[in-house]
C-alpha cells in the first residue's frame, strides 16, 4: 500500500482501514487545524519533508510520538508527521488568502508591525469584515486579500501565474517555495477542483488528453514532474531548471528534458 495514502502506524490505523490491514487498534482520529503559516508534513517525526500544509488547513491525527503527530491532510489524504505544536482545535476557517501573499497584523493599521506572512491558499476564520481590513481570530488581514471559501478562482492558470518567480522548493506548497505538483494542486484547489498531492498521483485526476488536443489548464507529465499548459506554445511549472515558477515553451521544455534527462512525456490530463 502507498504509505502516502495509508493512514496507519505500527501502533494504530484509521478506522477507514478496518478489514484492509492488520493493526493493533483502530481510531477515527482527531480533526485539528494547522496554526502556523506553513507546516512541513514529514515522512517520519522530524524527518524529510514530503509536502506542506498551510494555516487553517485540516489534519486528522491518529497517532503521536516524540512531539509529533501522525495523520492525514483532509484535503487529499496525504499521510505524514507534523510538529504537534503546529496543530490545535481552532475555529473553522471561513475565508482563504487570494493574494500571492499577505500579512497578518495585530491591528488594522498599515504602519503596524506585521505578526507573520501568509501564503496564497492559507485559510482564516473571519470575525468581522470591513472595507479595508478584515478581523480574523489571529489578527487583521487586508480585506482585498481574502475571499470566502466557496468563492473560488475560475482559472487555474491565472492562479499559477500569480506565483511566477516563486522559488522552487522540493515538497513546497507556499509562496515561500513550491514544487511542480504543489503548484498544480494549489492552482486547481483554489478553483474548487481537488487533485492529489504528488505528480504520479495527479496522473489519475480527470481524464487523458491526446497529444495535440491540449487546452489551457491541462496537465502534462514526465516521470516525477508536472507542468500546466498556458496556451498553444507555453507551459508554466515550478522547476529545478530555473529553480522557480516560470514559463517555458512547450516544445522547448519537451526537448530539453529529453536531452538532459532522457525523460519523455508520459501523460496529458484534464483535471475535473
Amino acid at each position: 500500500m502507498d504509505r502516502r495514502l495509508t493512514p496507519a502506524t505500527a501502533r494504530i490505523a484509521h478506522s477507514s482501514l478496518r478489514g484492509k490491514v492488520d493493526a493493533p487498534a483502530f481510531t477515527d482520529g482527531q480533526r485539528l487545524h494547522v496554526t502556523t503559516p506553513v507546516a512541513d508534513l514529514c515522512v517520519s517525526p522530524g524527518g524529510a519533508r514530503d509536502r506542506q500544509l498551510l494555516l487553517g488547513e485540516s489534519f486528522t491525527v491518529i497517532d503521536r510520538d516524540a512531539g509529533h503527530a501522525f495523520g492525514f491532510a483532509v484535503k487529499d489524504g496525504h499521510c505524514g508527521w507534523l510538529d504537534q505544536s503546529a496543530l490545535a482545535e481552532t475555529a473553522k476557517a471561513t475565508h482563504w488568502v487570494s493574494a500571492p501573499a499577505t500579512h497578518l497584523y495585530p491591528e488594522p493599521r498599515v504602519q503596524a508591525r506585521e505578526l507573520t506572512s501568509l501564503s496564497l491558499g492559507a485559510r482564516v476564520a473571519v470575525l468581522a469584515a470591513g472595507e479595508k481590513w478584515t478581523e480574523t481570530t489571529q489578527g487583521f488581514v487586508p480585506t482585498r486579500h481574502l475571499r470566502a471559501l466557496g468563492n473560488w478562482a475560475s482559472d487555474p492558470v491565472a492562479v499559477a501565474e500569480s506565483l511566477l518567480g516563486t522559488p522552487y522548493l522540493w515538497g513546497g506548497n507556499s509562496r515561500a517555495g513550491i514544487d511542480c505538483s504543489g503548484l498544480a494542486q494549489l492552482a486547481y484547489g483554489l478553483c474548487g477542483v481537488a487533485i492529489p498531492s504528488d505528480s504520479d498521483l495527479q496522473q489519475t485526476a480527470g481524464h487523458p488528453v491526446a497529444e495535440g488536443a491540449e487546452q489551457r489548464g491541462d496537465l502534462i507529465f514526465w516521470k516525477g514532474h508536472v507542468a500546466i499548459i498556458v496556451d498553444d506554445t507555453r507551459l508554466i511549472h515550478a522547476n529545478g531548471h530555473t529553480m522557480s515558477v516560470a514559463y517555458e515553451g512547450i516544445s522547448v521544455c519537451i526537448a530539453r528534458v529529453m536531452a538532459q534527462e532522457n525523460r519523455p512525456v508520459i501523460a496529458r490530463q484534464r483535471p475535473s
